[in-house]
């Protein structure tokens, strides 16, 4: 009977942590989520010069009590699941563990319990709560639409390289050293920033002419800022197709995560794992 119950220990806990479709998994992924925010604010204050030292003193501790049940979690993530290296290895894997030891580190290395910051990559639990998982169809289709755009757009990188290049070394020519154009680079180096509308302002041309090249290089870079989005655009509206597809023809998928396994977006209607068939359900817990 003992090893039934600690089956069922190990399963209860698993559905917890790292489920969002149960009332206990929401509640859970809500308390991490709020330790995460208090983690972040903590040392972002704690960055702060000009408190008193108690609170200082305060922000310590509350870290510390926070590090700790970070701790207790990321074992029980490693202890919930049969293969456990898939969690260990994963990318949330990783982000909780370099989330969890800054502080541990504090002992040995002076100032690294500032990385704790990372922890705001686990804010990225939220979307399991949000369920944006049902659209992961439409981020496919955005990849998709930008890989097939990779070639045009470096090829529209390279051509505006080439009129970097020419532009600046013009621009070298007219305004000379006098007016801060004191080599080619740093003259290419201006018309990029003068390309992509940023514009620092180190640099600028006093003469005529080259105010006359400075604007059309202005006016050129809202040209440009448009191209790759028009490029990704077109390539998305070709992904999508101009055929009708009814909501039967998405697929809904949950938070369910595989406990043999860990795999995850499984279908609203599965019983079995889609990567190693071990049964989701084997009994309704909550």
């Amino acid at each position: 009977m003992e090893p039934t119950q600690k089956h069922n220990w190990r399963r209860d806990l698993h559905t917890i942590i790292y489920e969002a479709d149960t009332p206990m998994g929401k509640l859970f992924d809500v308390v991490l989520l709020i330790l995460i925010l208090l983690s972040v604010i903590f040392v972002m204050v704690e960055s702060v010069r000009g408190w008193p030292p108690e609170v200082y003193d305060y922000l310590y501790y509350g870290e510390w009590v926070i590090t700790i049940f970070f701790s207790f979690e990321y074992i029980a993530r490693i202890i919930t699941i049969k293969r456990p290296a898939r969690y260990i290895f994963s990318f949330y894997g990783v982000i909780d563990f370099l989330s969890t030891i800054p502080l541990y580190l504090s002992f040995i290395l002076a100032g690294s319990n500032f990385l704790l910051t990372v922890r705001a990559l686990r804010l990225l639990r939220v979307f399991r709560i949000l369920k944006v998982t049902r659209y992961i169809g439409e981020s496919n289709k955005l990849r998709k639409a930008l890989l097939d755009s990779r070639p045009k757009i470096l090829v529209f990188l390279f051509a505006v390289l080439i009129i970097s290049i020419i532009a600046g070394t013009l621009m070298y020519i007219v305004e000379g050293e006098e007016s801060g154009f004191v080599s080619i680079p740093v003259s290419v180096y201006w018309c990029i920033v003068t390309l992509t509308t940023v514009g620092f302002g180190d640099i600028a041309p006093v003469t005529p002419l080259g105010q006359l090249i400075a604007a059309v290089i202005m006016i050129m870079g809202y040209g440009i800022i448009a191209v790759p989005t028009g490029i990704v655009s077109a390539e998305y509206v070709k992904s999508t197709g101009s055929s009708k597809i009814d909501d039967s023809d998405y697929v809904h998928v949950n938070s369910q995560s595989c406990r043999n396994c860990n795999a995850k977006k499984h279908r609203d209607d599965a019983d079995y794992c889609h990567k190693c068939g071990t049964p989701l359900h084997p009994e309704d817990i909550f």
